[in-house]
């Protein structure tokens, strides 16, 4: 009886490991993740006076930048280094040269104790100056050393107060030094000159400026950049796009930054061989005041004019951007000798500048390329965690259909073995 039930328990065994062997054809593959240099972050806060201000949801602009503030540190990714350095928050007095030195690292750049950080963002009040350059020149001391992604996400109520030291030259002297430091500002107030102000740090070193007036969206933007630090680096490439394809720069995957003005069309080309995938995206970010109700239109056409694909976006005025992309997959030829199809991008968005806004330079454009393997149709599978094709799917059923039928027969063995004892 022993031996029988040894023998039943074997063909189990045997059977899990085919279903394994069946559906992991690869086997079993161990981690060799490999450790990515630890990415730092410092989030540099505007703690001055007029962060008393309460006119973001009823409360005052301080204490929605501490909720965000624990919103994200609650919500850091443990690979994540973040710091915390404030500009403004420790003398109160009208001595400018005084004020204008007032910037400290409130929590290092390390590994987060989130118990520590919110206590020390606890104590903070508004208090004095607005030494925006300062600041960044300190956090980008703060930020040296290691191999990883840096980021400074600025959070600031209104301009500079330490001229002449302007901190978009700041930014540019930091972005100059080729050490790979990206800053992103957020702005409380919607004025033209903090707006163009902050948007001048984002340019200078390939940041983002996005303006909020609300508690869920500083905490939702905030939580997005530190998010975004632990993302593999990609640089992006500055490229000028032409009037008409025919001049157009030709563009391998990757991603691009150009200008566009108001009314213009911005060209680009990508070559898509037999068997390979299109797929390209465009965000253009309205860094000035600017009309409500404004879209952005990307299209592939052939070279001689034929609209392949679009894709297209609506945007009224409640956000810094809008994006839109769009895929063209290219069948495959049997001609081996079949050569690659140059396919057009087209740009072009529907911005009007408000009254007196400047129209130069053109709006911020931002670029994807990717030219991959063309999916079959059967892939799609793979979005329902089936695996890549129908042939996992035959796999798993087959594997099903053996198991079943050798189930079947051990049941029946083993009630014919139970009767004959």
């Amino acid at each position: 009886m022993i031996r029988r039930q040894r023998l039943a328990a074997g063909i189990c065994a045997l059977l899990a490991a085919l279903a394994a062997g069946i559906a992991f054809p690869g086997g079993a593959v161990a981690d060799e993740t490999e450790q990515q240099p630890a990415p730092k972050v410092e989030l540099v806060l505007d703690v001055s006076g007029s962060m008393r201000a309460r006119d973001i949801d009823g409360g005052s602009r301080m204490a929605a930048a501490k909720q965000a503030f624990n919103e994200v540190l609650d919500a850091t990714p443990e690979e994540v280094q973040l710091g915390i350095r404030t500009l403004g928050a420790n003398y109160p007095g009208i001595d400018r040269k005084t004020g204008c030195k007032d910037t400290a690292q409130l929590y290092p750049v390390g590994p987060l104790d989130r118990t520590d950080a919110k206590t020390a963002v606890a104590t903070l009040a508004p208090t004095g100056w607005t030494p925006i350059g300062p600041a960044l020149l300190k956090a980008a001391g703060d930020l040296q050393g290691g191999d990883g992604t840096r980021r400074i996400v600025l959070i600031s109520d209104g301009e500079d107060t330490c001229q002449p030291l302007d901190p978009c030259e700041v930014a540019r002297e930091i972005a100059a030094k080729g050490i790979g430091l990206t800053i992103d500002t957020l702005g409380l107030v919607p004025d033209t000159k903090t707006r163009e102000q902050l948007s001048c740090i984002a340019d200078a070193t390939g940041g983002t400026y996005t303006s909020v007036q609300h508690k869920k969206e500083l905490s939702d933007r905030v939580g997005q950049l530190v998010d975004r630090a632990a993302d593999p680096v990609v640089t992006p490439v500055a490229t000028t796009g032409a009037d008409q394809c025919a001049q157009a720069p030709s563009l391998k995957s990757g991603l691009y930054t150009d200008h566009e003005e108001f009314g213009q069309q911005r060209w680009y080309k990508v070559d898509v061989a037999p068997g390979k995938e299109l797929r390209a995206s465009v965000s253009v970010a309205n860094d000035r005041a600017v009309n409500p109700n404004y879209g952005v239109l990307l299209r592939a056409v052939t070279t001689q004019g034929r609209e392949i694909v679009r894709g297209e976006a609506a945007g009224n005025g409640r956000t810094d951007a809008v994006s839109t992309g769009l895929r063209y997959p290219r069948p495959e030829n049997d001609d081996d000798t079949a050569t690659a199809e140059t396919v057009c991008l087209q740009v072009t968005h529907s911005f009007s500048a408000a009254a007196g806004v400047k129209t130069t330079p053109g709006m911020p454009l931002e670029l994807t390329v990717d030219v991959v393997d063309s999916p079959s149709p059967a892939s799609d599978v793979a979005s329902f965690g089936l695996g890549r094709g129908w042939w996992l799917l035959g796999a798993l059923v087959l594997t099903g259909f053996v198991a079943g039928l050798l189930w079947g027969w051990l049941s029946r063995w083993r009630v014919a073995v139970w009767r004959t004892n």
